[in-house]
């Protein structure tokens, strides 16, 4: 299935308290959950005004509905290609 970075720009993300991303992680779990098992959000990164979100799903498409759904930005949604690391150099 692939995998999508999605970014979302947010102004003050990196200020965002404990408990407002523990607000807005159970808003993406809550919708995520109405979806069904086809999408799945692995992880985020917060910098200080946006957060990029790694999820696996089967198309654009989904990832932006889900968007729609929880209420947050989807500035652009990129299919990973392929993914690298140290052991690349290798």
């Amino acid at each position: 299935m692939p995998k999508y970075v999605i970014e979302r720009e947010i102004p003050g993300a990196g200020q965002l308290t404990a408990e407002q991303l523990k607000g807005i992680s159970q808003t993406s779990c809550g919708v995520l959950s109405k979806m069904g098992s086809q999408i799945q959000w692995l992880q985020s990164y917060v910098t200080g005004d946006k957060i990029y979100c790694v999820y696996i799903a089967p198309n654009e498409e989904m990832v932006r509905e889900h968007a729609r759904q929880g209420g947050f930005p989807a500035n652009s949604v990129n299919e990973v290609a392929t993914i690298i690391d140290p052991t690349t150099a290798e």
